[in-house]
């Protein structure tokens, strides 16, 4: 992708000043954040990272198409809600940043619009808050693990940034595939939602290997099985339980390039592998 905003891994900040790198990168094992850092184009990744990401590749060009997708996705969500009225985000599983991040979409209608980044991989907090250096004084990053939602709501930063008295809109796209059924992906997400106020909105997209060849459903799920965060695809009706209680936005539940797209999807990008929805809480 060319839009890729780079930040290299020389650990620099936009003001030239030394980063210390995580001592936790662990660069031998593939990370699913650096491995769609790949599949966007972008350089903020290893060698192991780059091997992972082009075995899932070699299923077709439907993986780069998905994850453009998924991006594009956000950025249409994000500038869609901000028009809505909307001006806090907490954005969960927020990836390395690329050109057109959150606060980037929702400042531009609304200047002083709040966002939350959360994230527990260190190389994302690293490039999210070196991006953030620069002055953005409404958006914050915050170490966190969807996995404990509780964690999140309670988390001082969080609570100092986001006002939940007022809407605020939830976006989880691309994560939750990373959550095993045992982790209880529903409950998470409920657990969420119901701490939001009414007017509040959930974004998310989803992952699901449904339109893959039933031959090559696995293969991509194995090769996350040795990185750090193993891939559970879910068809549409498992992803349409998340919006369970919520009022689904038109055009409901669909594949990433047809919700509200700016143009037409057309040819291969018609064949996005991953559902998209946005849904107001009543």
């Amino acid at each position: 992708m060319t839009d890729h905003q780079n930040i290299s891994l020389d650990w620099m900040s936009s003001e030239g000043s030394e980063l210390r790198p995580p001592a936790d990168l662990r660069p031998e094992i593939p990370h699913p954040a650096r491995m769609y850092d790949y599949y966007l184009g972008g350089k903020d990744n290893f060698p192991a990272d780059r091997e992972a990401a082009e075995r899932v590749m070699a299923l077709g060009p439907v993986v780069r198409i998905s994850a453009r997708a998924n991006r594009a996705f956000l950025q249409r969500a994000v500038r869609h809600l901000s028009e809505l009225g909307v001006k806090q985000f907490l954005d969960i599983g927020t990836g390395i940043p690329t050109a057109g991040n959150t606060h980037e979409i929702a400042q531009r209608v609304h200047p002083d619009a709040k966002v939350v980044y959360l994230d527990n991989d260190p190389i994302v907090l690293v490039h999210s808050r070196a991006l953030l250096a620069a002055g953005h004084g409404t958006a914050v990053v915050v170490d966190g693990d969807l996995r404990r939602p509780a964690a999140i709501l309670d988390d001082p930063e969080v609570r100092r940034a986001i006002d939940f008295g007022q809407p605020v809109a939830l976006l989880l796209c691309a994560v939750l595939h990373f959550v095993d059924d045992a982790e209880d992906p529903h409950g998470i997400v409920r657990q969420l939602v119901d701490a939001l106020p009414s007017g509040s909105y959930l974004a998310l997209s989803h992952g699901t290997s449904e339109f893959l060849p039933p031959a090559d459903r696995g293969r991509g799920a194995a090769v996350y099985r040795t990185a750090s965060a193993r891939l559970t695809p879910r068809d549409r009706e498992q992803v349409l339980r998340f919006f369970d209680g919520l009022e689904l936005l038109e055009p409901g539940l669909v594949t990433a390039p047809f919700w509200r797209p700016d143009q037409e999807a057309r040819g291969a990008e018609t064949t996005a592998a991953i559902w998209a929805g946005v849904a107001r809480k009543p």
